[in-house]
């Protein structure tokens, strides 16, 4: 059985050809489409369909932005994308559109141990809820409860939660964003472009000049050039919007597992993570995730792992086109 899997994103778009043989998926192509130079999801899967041979009985797309009635309206590109109207497009039988976190959620049933990173262990053997936490070019949050021993994934747009300080430092920036925004969710500083408009609040906080890694990071509008900035170049303005930034990442994260209670673990995922991983393992992330009064010691019981699989959401996304994941 062939299957298309894609994971539809504000920045690029991912689809992949997969045979599906029973519990094994195996990726026969791959190709990533910058997405906001395509007026439509139609067109990327034309322009994918054109390159392979063998013709898929189904497919499915994990879409950042919530999905009603298999319609969806993506959050952060001009988009409105109808499955039956894509499978008519695209003459593929069946197409199926989920949320992108919870076409990770799924996929974490398809990685090896080596795919994932642990920065706390939680207690021995816990089991239950579960959650996934993804900063990329925007916040998604998704949860993962448990019928009958199998795991069902479940989207939300807790990303878009009004952003709640715990400390004065965090209190400032939102008054820093809220002089931006007619209002501040945690997806303005916990998103590429939040880890930017983080790096500005924190020249401004401290009344610094730019360095010139921040200015670069400044310039480009790009998140990537601010962990170089901190990692390479030992900018101290660059430093502290990371570390700003995986605190509130942490504290997020937190707040989504007591809101799920993820006793089986918090899952963090998206493009950020993996290009973060030395800040992210140092104090602070646990730091905000344990931060949470009465609930510390919940909090500490809960397992919480990076995914360094990037192909995670494909994955989630092939297995629900495939139909036959036996949990989903």
């Amino acid at each position: 059985m062939k299957v298309i899997g894609g994971d539809i994103g504000g920045t690029k778009t991912v689809l992949g050809l997969f045979t599906v043989d029973g519990a094994v998926l195996r990726l026969d192509a791959e190709q990533s489409f910058p997405s906001a130079r395509y007026g439509s999801l139609e067109a990327i899967v034309a322009a994918f369909m054109g390159t392979i041979d063998d013709p898929p009985h189904a497919a499915a797309f994990g879409i950042a932005g919530p999905v009603e009635g298999n319609r969806a309206r993506t959050t952060n590109l001009p988009w409105e994308v109808d499955g039956a109207r894509l499978a008519r497009a695209a003459a593929l039988p069946a197409v199926g559109l989920l949320n992108d976190l919870e076409a990770t959620a799924l996929g974490i049933f398809e990685l090896d141990a080596g795919d994932l990173l642990t920065l706390h262990p939680g207690a021995d053997g816990a089991t239950g809820n579960a959650a996934v936490i993804a900063a990329g070019t925007g916040l998604g949050e998704a949860g993962i409860v448990f019928t009958d021993g199998r795991p069902r994934p479940f989207a939300s747009e807790g990303g878009h939660g009004g952003l709640a300080p715990e400390t004065a430092l965090e209190r400032r920036l939102l008054e820093f964003l809220a002089g931006r925004y007619e209002r501040v969710s945690w997806e303005r500083a916990l998103s590429g472009p939040g880890l930017v408009a983080v790096l500005e609040f924190i020249m401004a906080d401290r009344g610094a000049r730019p360095s010139a890694a921040a200015q670069a990071a400044l310039v480009a509008r790009d998140p990537a050039a601010v962990s170089r900035g901190a990692d390479d170049h030992g900018c101290a303005l660059c430093q502290g919007a990371l570390d700003l930034f995986v605190r509130l990442y942490g504290s997020e994260a937190g707040n989504l597992a007591l809101k799920t209670m993820a006793r089986g673990g918090v899952y963090v995922g998206g493009g950020i993570a993996p290009k973060v991983l030395r800040h992210l393992q140092g104090p602070g992330f646990m730091a905000g995730f344990l931060h949470k009064g009465r609930m510390a010691g919940l909090l500490a019981g809960i397992p919480v792992r990076v995914i360094l699989n990037p192909r995670a959401a494909l994955l989630g996304a092939a297995r629900r086109a495939a139909g036959t994941h036996g949990y989903g």
